[in-house]
């Protein structure tokens, strides 16, 4: 089962629905969900997937609130489109979690590709803020490349959606927009590289934990110029090297979340350099059971 958060012209706040094979099935009103009025308290609900079967169980087939080709691409307050899965929770990310970050890491830091090396087999993973939640860009929202790098690339990764006592409720898209050749300098300038407004990108809904197997799917990222294919590749989530598990059990080391949290867990697809995004770019990131996560690159 997938959720989404949406935008209905004339309604507030967002709305939340069930996807559909026709469109999104709104949840206000539904038994067990009369007093959920934010994404923050979805994620604060416990057994949400039990809580969601007893909503929709017996009867009438639900109403669709609103058809898939009723949604706009993009943000457009005229009409309904889908909005990024995150209200008041905070975006974090984790890096050096494949083979292959690792080593284009190794590769793009000349002063410190020992760091990259290290953190691979260290204990502790990386992780990082990345993104407080006003900056993060939902399905259609354009994404920016900084205007003092020259080698920015999207950076698609399995998303985790973690309710306040951090239990994993449900996984999505995240596209943790990145600097590399900033980054490559020195990695002290990390923040500069990952953390500035149209580097963040999450949707387009989540899939419930509950029954989804995130290491069995498969993610792609693809990036599309003038209407063809400048850069495409795919890979198994089988390949991160870390649990999940032992990513959230770091990230709530010490910390808080009462609204929830979003942790990126790292990628292993990057667009070899020189090739950068560009204005006017179509970034389009894929996870296997949930679905496309489409962004133009906007000035």
């Amino acid at each position: 089962m997938i959720l989404y958060r949406y935008h209905v012209p004339g309604s507030a706040p967002p709305a939340i629905g069930v996807g559909t094979p026709d469109g999104l099935v709104d949840l206000a009103g539904r038994d067990g969900f009369r007093e959920v009025q934010s994404w923050a308290a979805l994620l604060a609900l416990p057994e949400l997937a039990a809580r969601l079967g007893r909503a929709f169980a017996g009867g009438a087939p639900p109403r669709v609130v609103v058809a898939w080709d009723e949604l706009a691409p993009g943000p457009d307050p005229q009409r309904p489109h889908l909005l990024a899965p995150v209200d008041e929770q905070e975006v974090w990310g984790a890096g050096v979690t494949y083979q292959i970050s690792r080593l284009e890491r190794m590769k793009e830091s000349e002063t410190a590709a020992s760091v990259y090396d290290q953190v691979y087999t260290a204990p502790r993973p990386e992780l990082f803020f990345k993104a407080a939640p006003r900056r993060v860009r939902g399905p259609g929202a354009p994404i920016r490349v900084r205007a003092d790098s020259r080698w920015t690339v999207p950076e698609p990764e399995l998303a985790l959606i973690l309710a306040p006592d951090l239990r994993i409720v449900g996984y999505s898209l995240g596209n943790d927009v990145s600097a590399r050749d900033i980054e490559g300098v020195n990695p002290l300038y990390l923040p500069q590289a990952k953390i500035y407004e149209g580097a963040c990108a999450l949707g387009p809904g989540m899939v419930l934990a509950d029954g989804f197997d995130p290491l069995a799917q498969t993610l792609a990222g693809r990036i599309v110029r003038g209407g063809q294919d400048l850069w495409a590749d795919r890979t198994e989530v089988s390949r991160l090297k870390r649990p999940l598990t032992e990513l959230v059990e770091y990230l709530g080391r010490e910390q808080q979340f009462p609204d929830g949290a979003v942790l990126f867990t790292g990628t292993c697809l990057v667009p070899p350099e020189p090739l950068s995004l560009q204005v006017g770019d179509v970034v389009e990131l894929t996870l296997s059971g949930l679905g496309t996560l489409r962004n133009p690159v906007g000035p």
